[in-house]
């Protein structure tokens, strides 16, 4: 809906100001969730209100310095990004926004570490459905979308976020002790430290390609571009869910069955993810221009690009894992300088790209660099807890398999008792 209804410029602007905020909430996510999640599935009930607290206080100071940085981009931005009016303002809104999910985003933390997710479901089914309401509500009536208001009202969607997000995790899991532990303090940000940094290089290598093509040809580009990318984000749906529900698992089974448990979970996962997906990716492969004609068919001209970005889709879900399981085995240094790799890679291959082939090139030089580290990734996996990536195309065959006797029992149990 934003895609037809802004102009592509504008949109380009929005979707760039969606990446600057999708930073400072993923750094959160990478400072205080794993650590959090970890902590809380390894540790005696006892300790939880201690944990809990000392990963709140971690959660406020990670929150105040990034309203800094935050501050200091909205003065220094059209240093490098040129045509992008209202972004300061914008980004004046989002230091509110930011503000008020510490709570949202703390509640639902410790709910994954107790491997509850309902409470989760809801609080971002709150937040992001009611912003959703008021861009439909914008789109079919005559009041018309302006950012700032879209801004504004992302503060109104995260106070209703961290309201459900409190109710859901009052119930049974709410335990804060009164007293800052400094050890757990300590314990969590030395674990989280290098979860942040691998986060935030992730964030690099997917949000790079958008900010150097501002950069280089301009916000009408990356409005282009990220047509694309939003279509190929609907796949990767199942690789976030499967991945923040195996994490503490794979901490869990670290602890109690050693790394053959973690190697299971990891070929099983990833193969339980590549069967939910590569369905999808197929028919956009086959059919583009229906995908785009639905989506936005003012933007036909992103097909090839699409075509692409589709393909980041074969590869994620083993990089995600790949994450997942170094941080539970306890190694999430090593998957740090793997991402700072990465990241690397990724400004080389987009500038390059990007300088040679305009708009698709950022889509080449994304590619490039995620099938560099999947090589990479499958390497270190073999040599840590004896990984075969090919196992994951087998779990795949498997789960087909299993779904179709599934559905056939149904139907059998249905007939036999009609």
């Amino acid at each position: 809906m934003i895609a037809r209804e802004l102009a592509k410029d504008q949109a380009g602007v929005w979707f760039l100001f969606l990446a600057i905020n999708a930073f400072v909430e993923v750094a959160r996510i990478g400072l205080i969730q794993n650590a959090l999640m970890k902590f809380l599935a390894s540790s005696d009930k006892s300790e939880h209100g201690k944990i809990n607290t000392a990963s709140l206080v971690l959660n406020v100071l990670l929150t105040s310095f990034s309203l800094i940085i935050l501050i200091v981009l909205s003065q220094i931005y059209h240093l490098f990004w040129e045509g992008l009016p209202l972004l300061d303002s914008m980004l004046f809104w989002y230091l509110l926004t930011t503000s008020i999910l510490i709570p949202f985003f703390q509640f639902n933390f410790i709910q994954q570490g107790n491997l509850d997710f309902k409470g989760t479901f809801w609080s971002n089914f709150a937040r992001e459905g009611l912003f959703f309401v008021y861009i439909g509500i914008c789109f079919f009536t005559s009041l018309g979308m302006e950012m700032i208001q879209m801004a504004q009202f992302q503060v109104v969607a995260a106070i209703m976020g961290s309201v459900v997000s409190y109710f859901t995790t009052k119930k049974a899991f709410f335990r804060f002790s009164r007293k800052v532990s400094m050890e757990w303090v300590k314990k969590l940000f030395n674990y989280g430290k290098y979860v942040f940094g691998t986060s935030m290089s992730s964030m690099l290598i997917k949000n790079i390609d958008k900010f150097m093509l501002a950069g280089i040809i301009g916000p009408a580009a990356v409005s282009i571009y990220e047509v694309a990318i939003k279509v190929a984000n609907l796949v990767e749906v199942p690789t976030q869910a499967i991945a923040a529900i195996v994490f503490p698992q794979s901490a869990q089974k670290m602890e109690q069955e050693g790394k053959g448990a973690v190697k299971y979970l990891y070929e099983r996962s990833v193969g339980i993810i590549l069967a939910l997906i590569v369905p999808a990716i197929l028919f956009v492969l086959v059919f583009p221009e229906f995908v785009l004609r639905i989506v936005a068919p003012t933007y036909m001209d992103t097909v090839p690009i699409l075509q692409v970005t589709m393909l980041f889709g074969l590869f994620i879900p083993f990089a995600r894992q790949f994450g997942t399981m170094l941080d539970s085995i306890g190694k999430p240094k090593v998957n740090f300088y793997f991402v700072i790799l990465g990241a690397v890679l990724n400004v080389i291959f987009n500038y390059l790209f990007i300088k040679s082939f305009g708009v698709i090139g950022a889509a080449y030089g994304t590619l490039s660099t995620y099938m560099v580290i999947f090589a990479l990734n499958q390497i270190i996996l073999y040599k840590e807890l004896g990984v075969q990536p090919l196992n994951a195309l087998i779990y795949a065959q498997r789960f087909y398999v299993e779904s179709v006797g599934i559905v056939v029992g149904f139907f059998k149990t249905k007939l036999s008792r009609s």
